[in-house]
């Protein structure tokens, strides 16, 4: 991690030294497709290949209670099959064009991921169309595919970190589907039919979610009569979104028993929503104090000066219906109590002492120095571009961005972390055999 943080900073260096912009100068189109769609495009001719992002959101939480697992289910059999076209048949076809296709859920959006040749670019499409509009969903694909999530199940139930996450959620959201895994349990994934599989489908991919981003060799004209193709003959709405999730973290400390000689710690609470105007003053606080670089306040602290973990970091954590702030790290068994005072006393020297200003000048250069290297490929730009319409950004972002952050003042830095930081009502779930460390359930 060390070495990626410092080649980022080289690069940002090389950026200044040149005199190019600090800011991301990309020009994003807005589209309107004949049918209604809308779709940001980035253009660019010197390469004859597109990539495409499509995102429905809603994602694994529209389950229905009683099938839980389903969304996941039906998300990893789209490309299994369509029409006269078996797993090995869609398989073949999309090789022969030299496509990608990537169908992804989580639990708040289903996304697709796909890159083409421009002289395949209407096969590929057609193709696509045809497995997200018509998918066979065939019994045998469903029985071999729900075999492969029944093993991930049951491999994450011996995983220390899903544990933590697991319980983390689960104390956090309730009854909220974010309480519970979008992948469902064994017992409700074994009990999902191929009907559900055509509910789930009805359900989750409906073009009142949907949000479209490409970037390559298309223009406006051609993207707006691509999407229509493509996902015009999808169901116009579907299932109800989730609402707000409540917040129902505490302070103090669970325990997950767990043999070994360490312990996994995931570490949380309530956090702050993307666009609250104190956020990109948050994003500073918490690069200084659990970003990635190794000069973060956690980092140095914890592993540095005491050696008590290989790594540790923490992150803003924003779903479509909740938000925390969350670290995690791992530690011996006979050190993790340690660990977690030095956390909590960090925790609380931000929030009653602020920032230096020399971390915010160091930590603003490295936020809007490594902000560009993001654009470095279609792929990469158009999910961007997707990521930022779900979030609400306008077109002009990428060249505003870095005006946000350095607009940043100290007095904001102080306010706003006495705000987030909230060292009591920190909950640390341990999955391990901790030693002195006594859960406060």
């Amino acid at each position: 991690m060390k070495h990626v943080a410092l080649k980022m900073l080289q690069a940002a260096a090389v950026l200044m030294a040149l005199g190019l912009p600090a800011q991301a100068e990309i020009d994003i189109q807005t589209v309107t497709s004949p049918g209604g769609i809308k779709a940001w495009l980035v253009q660019d001719s010197g390469i004859p290949f597109t990539a495409l992002e499509i995102r429905f959101r809603g994602g694994t939480s529209l389950d229905a209670p009683e099938k839980r697992g389903a969304i996941n289910l039906m998300t990893a059999l789209i490309e299994e099959g369509t029409g006269d076209l078996d797993s090995q048949g869609f398989s073949k076809a999309r090789d022969s064009l030299a496509a990608s296709y990537r169908f992804r859920s989580d639990e708040d959006i289903i996304s697709v991921s796909a890159q083409f040749l421009t002289e395949n670019r209407d096969a590929a499409v057609d193709l696509l169309r045809r497995a997200l509009v018509e998918p066979s969903f065939d019994q045998a694909a469903v029985d071999r595919v729900r075999g492969q999530v029944l093993a991930n199940i049951r491999s994450d139930a011996k995983d220390p970190g899903t544990l933590a996450s697991r319980r983390l959620r689960t104390m956090a959201f309730d009854t909220h589907p974010y309480a519970t895994s979008g992948d469902g349990t064994v017992d409700s994934v074994n009990a999902l039919t191929r009907d559900d599989m055509f509910t789930a489908h009805q359900a989750a991919l409906a073009r009142d979610r949907v949000y479209v981003a490409a970037s390559g060799d298309i223009s406006a004209k051609d993207l707006g009569l691509l999407v229509d193709k493509l996902l015009g003959d999808l169901p116009a709405t579907g299932a109800a979104m989730t609402p707000r999730a409540p917040m129902n973290l505490t302070g103090g400390v669970t325990v997950v028993p767990f043999p070994g000689p360490q312990s996994t710690v995931l570490f949380a609470h309530e956090g702050i929503k993307r666009d609250d105007p104190d956020f990109f003053a948050a994003t500073i606080l918490n690069e200084i104090l659990g970003g990635g670089r190794f000069s973060a306040r956690l980092m140095t602290e914890v592993r540095e000066k005491r050696g008590l973990t290989y790594g540790i970091g923490s992150y803003l954590v924003g779903y479509d219906q909740a938000e925390m702030v969350m670290g995690q790290f791992s530690s011996a068994n006979t050190t993790v109590g340690q660990a977690i005072e030095v956390i909590r006393d960090e925790w609380r020297r931000i929030a009653t002492e602020g920032v230096t200003e020399d971390e915010v000048a160091k930590t603003k250069t490295y936020l809007t120095g490594s902000y560009p290297l993001r654009f470095d490929g279609n792929g990469p730009i158009a999910s961007i571009l997707v990521g930022m319409q779900m979030i609400g950004l306008s077109a002009d972002y990428p060249k505003t961005r870095n005006d946000k952050v350095n607009a940043v003042t100290m007095g904001d830095l102080k306010r706003v972390a006495a705000r987030l930081y909230r060292a009591d009502d920190l909950r640390f779930v341990i999955v391990g055999e901790p030693e002195g460390v006594a859960a406060t359930e």
